[in-house]
């Protein structure tokens, strides 16, 4: 072989490596672009709303188009305000003379021909209950005196509807405690510092915590579980805020740990009995569980971030076929899980069948999804195997929600306990709303719970 040619295969192999590596530039450079492109958001992935740098388009939102007409719809029981049929107070007005002639006609009978109603609410003050103590000699010679209830301490004290208003504005209405203070002051009439707000929902907090362990017992024992953690600031430090919840109950709990170990405080046995739903976050794959249930609205979102990156037809036929599972749920009446199912059939081979479809590793984001449903690929569809699992975990998300808007209105949580009383508070009002039941009416019933102590 001659030099020349000799030069000329070298001369090729290093063309040829160049061109490899350039195309694999090439591949990174356009996996930037995509991603410039199709950016994150709270349409096509987990980023929340308030994170999302320009808002985006409507038309990219997982909703589906219902063919409904906007407004309320046919059967739709209205809310209406009604006269009442005794009204508090009557205001008669009679015709004293005459429009046309000018007599004097206050002496004739009347008839009422129309009636109208206003709605008023009265002024509000409080109301002063003292407490008094009286003292009898027996006709031995001994004295005996009557004894002041266990909640009534020296002095003079907040009573229970204080306190469960409080706890309301707290938990509810996110009042910070400025304007908590105003609300009493000027609605109420009620005199009342920033500090005594601090020792009213304290004390409401302690008299709550009996239902909060309550709500944590029957979460142990459900056979649904879905749980989604969100971060906030606590003091000053990154704190978490955890919840595990189902149609019924609400539990959520401050932590200053993402991982594992908020889990095993709470609940160091996992949960045997349930279905854990959620998002597929690495630490809600620790606990022990009867299966795992991966919130599909989260793969969705996924999927379309995917879809918009990729020239690739997986993420669209997977979103397809996860489409198609929610239509059959909604179908699927619970008697229909007591027998075969040719349409659930059809869709877990139709899944089973997608995931072994190989994908570029070049598409690196797509890929790792790709790795992701490989592993987790028997919790996809087990919401069509169990009547009681929800596709998606939003009602976690739901629940999980309002610390984000509290934080919103009045500030972050400045003190780790506040951040817990935030929590025991929240999770029985969120359990109350569940079961249709008064709030205000669930926090005085609480409160007025004697003490053990």
């Amino acid at each position: 072989m001659s030099i020349n040619s000799i030069d000329k295969d070298n001369r090729i192999a290093e063309l040829e490596q160049e061109v490899k590596m350039l195309k694999a530039i090439i591949f990174e450079l356009m996996e930037r672009l995509a991603r410039y492109e199709n950016p994150k958001n709270s349409r096509n992935s987990s980023i929340p709303p308030s994170k999302d740098e320009n808002r985006p388009f409507k038309s990219k939102s997982l909703r589906e188009v219902s063919g409904k007409k906007p407004g309320g719809q046919p059967g739709h029981e209205g809310k209406t305000l009604e006269m009442v049929s005794v009204p508090d107070e009557i205001v008669v007005h009679n015709p004293l003379f005459c429009k046309h002639c000018g007599l004097d006609v206050s002496h004739l009978p009347a008839e009422m021909v129309e009636r109208r109603q206003v709605v008023e609410i009265p002024p509000i003050k409080p109301i002063y209950i003292e407490h008094q103590v009286f003292a009898r000699t027996c006709t031995c010679g001994h004295t005996i005196s009557g004894s002041f209830p266990q909640e009534i301490t020296p002095g003079i004290s907040y009573g229970k509807s204080v306190e469960s208003l409080s706890a309301y504005f707290y938990a509810r209405q996110f009042l910070p405690f400025a304007r908590m203070q105003e609300m009493f002051n000027d609605v109420f009439s009620l005199p009342i510092s920033e500090g005594g707000i601090h020792q009213v929902l304290a004390r409401a907090t302690a008299k709550a915590e009996p239902a909060y362990e309550l709500i944590h017992e029957r979460i142990t024992q459900a056979s649904v579980v879905g749980s989604d953690e969100t971060g906030t600031r606590i003091g000053k430090e990154k704190g978490w805020f955890w919840t595990w919840q189902n149609e019924k109950l609400t539990f959520i709990t401050a932590s200053m740990n993402r991982g594992t170990q908020t889990i095993n405080q709470h609940f160091e046995n996992g949960f045997p009995k349930a279905v854990l739903v959620h998002d597929c976050w690495k630490s809600h794959f620790e606990p022990i569980v009867l299966t795992h249930q991966i919130c599909i609205a989260h793969l969705l979102r996924e999927l379309t971030h995917l879809d918009e990156c990729y020239d690739s037809t997986w993420p669209k036929l997977f979103k397809e076929l996860l489409r198609d599972a929610i239509h059959l749920k909604q179908k699927l009446t619970p008697s229909d899980y007591l027998s075969p199912i040719p349409e659930r059939t059809e869709l877990v081979r139709c899944l089973l069948e997608l995931i072994e479809k190989p994908i570029s590793t070049d598409h690196k984001e797509l890929a790792s999804f790709h790795r992701r449903m490989v592993k987790y690929k028997n919790y996809i569809f087990t919401f069509l195997f169990n009547p009681e699992v929800p596709p998606d975990n939003n009602g976690s998300e739901r629940a999980i929600r309002n610390i984000k808007v509290k934080h919103k209105i009045s500030g972050y949580f400045k003190s780790f306990k506040g951040a817990s009383q935030f929590a025991i508070l929240r999770s029985v009002l969120d359990t109350t709303l569940k079961n249709r039941q008064n709030i205000l009416n669930a926090f005085t019933q609480i409160i007025s719970v004697p003490s053990m102590g």
